[in-house]
């Protein structure tokens, strides 16, 4: 037997454990806004809201790591040094996941408050799992990774010069860059969000009414010939309609459609008098097209984006061609106000006045990863997504 052949089966895993974190580092480099959330979500949760500065530099950073490892596990290059830094990892997000899966069943169980990530992003935005569900995801990679680490003697490297070997490694760094760059100039290539294209809002973000009719029965006292008849239908009859002779019995109500609340029901569009527009604007019955341009923060909108000829074009396109315009922040009313005063702002932004306590504003800053960003809405469907930087596609569309 020749000792310098790797096992089939030692292959077999290698492979395994070398795709899991290939395609985990893409599909976290295809939204690294999305990833960068993810670490905010961590460092508030472990109580280090001061790291939350280098959220956006770990979610670039943690992708290409993930990427690289993935490349060097698959094409054998230094296998020995791969082989304990895959160990050191999995054994890492094992004890991690361990504690947020226990954390959550004592938040459950038990009330505790420990503000615990309920999604690792593990796999970006691209698979949700649970925290137990994640830790025994964990609990199975790490049997591979193990076995891999202990015939790390067994598996013999590429044959490679160490220059081949470093341009493989410089290819796969690039690579994973240019991808989470592009993402994080633009959008998501694949965008996972409740505001995608072809979304209804309505269905997560408008209650259903309860629609109810009534119904008037009388009865014919000659004939006995019960007879009932609708609000509407009562309209619309004629004056020597023979129901004007009948007796009057009583009346019900029948229910067409009940009351359903809806799922982010906790939406709103308010304005500066706080009516809350949202039904009105997100409506399968409005035909007007509706421009909506997200802003996360206004402390930390790209004001250049805003002076841009492409969004001024926009909102004048908007006046004169029956479409509405308006933006959206989490920023409070006083400070709306005094930016749109500050700055001269042409039109009107709109508060989504809701704060979840463990994940913050998330209802505009999940929309869209960009800060500003247009989504359009059309009866109630989301029909066109862009990044500031891709203003001068939005009429072109």
């Amino acid at each position: 037997m020749n000792a310098n052949k790797e096992p089939i089966i030692i292959m077999i895993l290698r492979i395994a454990i070398a795709c899991v974190f290939i395609y985990s580092g893409i599909a976290k480099a295809l939204d690294p806004v999305a990833t960068s959330y993810t670490f905010d979500d961590y460092f508030f949760s472990f109580h280090l809201s001061f790291f939350q500065i280098f959220s956006t530099f770990a979610a670039f950073v943690m992708p290409m790591i993930e990427f690289v490892l993935g490349v060097m596990m698959l094409v054998k290059i230094n296998i020995k040094l791969t082989s304990s830094l895959y160990l050191i990892m999995m054994a890492f997000f094992l004890l991690l996941t361990a504690w947020l899966a226990l954390a959550e069943h004592l938040e459950k169980n038990y009330g505790y408050n420990l503000n615990v990530v309920k999604d690792c992003g593990c796999f970006g935005t691209e698979v949700k799992l649970t925290n137990f569900q994640t830790f025994m995801k964990n609990v199975i990679l790490i049997i591979p990774t193990v076995i891999v680490f202990f015939y790390r003697k067994r598996i013999p490297d590429v044959r490679m010069t160490a220059l081949g070997k470093w341009v493989v490694f410089g290819i796969a760094c690039i690579s994973c860059l240019i991808l989470e760059a592009h993402c994080y100039r633009h959008l998501p290539l694949k965008d996972n969000s409740d505001w995608k294209i072809g979304t209804d809002l309505t269905e997560k973000y408008i209650d259903q009414d309860l629609i109810t009719k009534s119904v008037f029965i009388y009865q014919d006292t000659a004939t006995g010939e019960v007879v009932k008849i609708t609000e509407e239908e009562m309209a619309e009859l004629p004056d020597d309609s023979p129901i004007y002779n009948m007796e009057y019995v009583s009346d019900e109500t029948d229910t067409i459609q009940k009351f359903v609340r809806a799922e982010n029901y906790n939406f709103t569009m308010e304005d500066k008098d706080n009516n809350d527009l949202k039904s009105s604007l997100i409506n399968k019955k409005n035909k007007r097209p509706l421009y909506l341009l997200f802003m996360q923060d206004l402390d930390q909108t790209e004001m250049e984006a805003l002076q841009d000829d492409d969004l001024q074009e926009i909102i004048q396109y908007c006046k004169t061609h029956d479409c509405d315009f308006y933006g959206l922040t989490n920023t409070p009313r006083v400070e709306i106000d005094k930016f749109v005063k500050d700055n001269k702002i042409p039109f009107e932004i709109l508060c989504c006045s809701y704060f979840d306590v463990a994940k913050g504003p998330y209802f505009v800053r999940d929309a869209i990863h960009s800060n500003p960003g247009i989504i359009r809405v059309e009866q109630g469907k989301v029909t066109g997504k862009w990044a500031w930087r891709d203003f001068d596609d939005v009429l072109d569309d």
